[in-house]
């Protein structure tokens, strides 16, 4: 359980464990909390209501959690996601932590949602570890990338993501380990790309590879010649390549106007409508583009290499699947940790206490947290009861 439960003290807000004080004085009351988000979301409650029922357990008491919605669904702003009710006197100091569980998983989870949807053929790898603040962060956003991933594949028949980048979450995706492929720190070690493809199967040798070709800004010549050292794997389709040329300029043999040409010889429609600027700059501009990807697969595939796969990554934001999408770009996998919410003031989760001991009362300006409970209450059934669970998948 984390945090354990003796460290709840230091990270709780203050003025709740001062609550919390004048509660033990005063006499308990069993109250009802509604919780609440201020934008659209995917809903992702499971960690902290695992949460909560551990610290209950572990205090001796119990709480009645009734979530509104599915694992999975689509929730509105402002929508109560669920109600939480028991003892105020062991409920009011957890608010602080129970939110942070809630706010930023169920961002994740709609982004998630958004990419994989919008790239339904595409297998993703979440890679948001190193930009996550600590161990706790990394766990929310691998479990958001989960629940987006698995509404995705239920609505769409997505592939969604097979994976991510760490043994400590890969248990979200169905795995028992992290995968990966090789760092640009091994091809500098190495002194080479294709030194550091024979280094990585020398040492893996029944494992299919990926290797990295943007090291030294030849990410054709690399590839290829990576192909070339490995004709058996390339054959088999257990070799792969993967593009994370940095904004800073385009990929090997492109410009700007090559970069049209390529497009308009494969998906003359992705440029011929109306674009925004950020939009023409995923399409073919610098950096990993659809044109780029295009490019690669021209290259790969005149060769001799149809077989080998591309993997993406490098700032695969939910706006920048989209234009993958549009474009019909040829990806296999997309490596990618940009489905982390954006904007952290959006990730905000907030409950405000709806009743006390079964009276209704709230704060002026919140009475919308009520309705649902109080249709609850006239139908006799009380939070944490089956009519709680309503709402399925929108």
């Amino acid at each position: 359980m984390t945090p354990d439960i003796n460290d709840i003290p230091k990270l709780t807000d203050k003025y709740f464990l001062k609550s919390k004080e004048v509660v033990c004085r005063f006499g308990d009351a069993r109250v009802t909390y509604g919780v609440f988000m201020r934008r659209p979301v995917t809903f992702a409650p499971r960690l902290a209501i695992d949460w909560l029922q551990g610290v209950a357990k572990a205090r001796g008491t119990s709480f009645d959690i009734a979530p509104n919605f599915k694992e999975g669904a689509w929730v509105g702003a402002g929508d109560p996601m669920m109600y939480i009710t028991g003892p105020f006197l062991h409920l009011v100091d957890l608010e602080t932590i129970f939110l942070q569980k809630i706010g930023a998983a169920c961002v994740a989870a709609y982004n998630a949602y958004t990419i994989c949807s919008d790239l339904p053929k595409v297998a993703f790898l979440a890679m948001d570890a190193r930009h996550c603040a600590g161990q706790e962060m990394m766990e929310l956003m691998a479990y958001g990338a989960s629940v987006g991933s698995e509404k995705a594949k239920k609505k769409v028949g997505a592939v969604g993501f097979i994976g991510c980048a760490t043994d400590a979450t890969a248990h979200f995706f169905g795995q028992s380990q992290g995968l990966g492929t090789m760092p640009h720190a091994l091809i500098g070690y190495a002194g080479s790309t294709l030194r550091a493809a024979e280094m990585l199967h020398e040492a893996y040798p029944d494992e299919p590879m990926t290797v990295l070709v943007d090291y030294f800004g030849q990410e054709i010549t690399d590839a290829l010649e990576v192909c070339r050292r490995f004709p058996d794997l390339a054959a088999a389709g257990r070799l792969s390549v993967r593009m994370d040329t940095h904004g800073g300029r385009h990929v090997e043999g492109l410009d700007m106007a090559q970069s049209y040409a390529v497009l308009d010889r494969n998906c003359p429609e992705a440029i011929r409508g109306y674009r925004s600027e950020k939009e023409l700059r995923y399409l073919i501009g610098t950096g990993v583009s659809s044109a780029a990807i295009w490019h690669m697969r021209e290259q790969l595939d005149q060769a001799g290499f149809p077989k080998v796969r591309i993997v993406a990554s490098s700032g695969f934001s939910p706006e920048k699947c989209r234009m993958m999408a549009v474009s019909q770009a040829p990806v296999d996998v997309i490596g990618t940790g940009s489905y982390l919410p954006e904007k952290w003031s959006e990730t905000y989760a907030t409950a405000d206490i709806i009743a006390y001991d079964g009276k209704p009362m709230v704060k002026l300006g919140r009475e919308f947290l009520m309705q649902r409970w109080e249709e609850m209450q006239k139908a006799g059934s009380p939070p944490g009861s089956p009519i709680g669970l309503a709402s399925g998948d929108r």
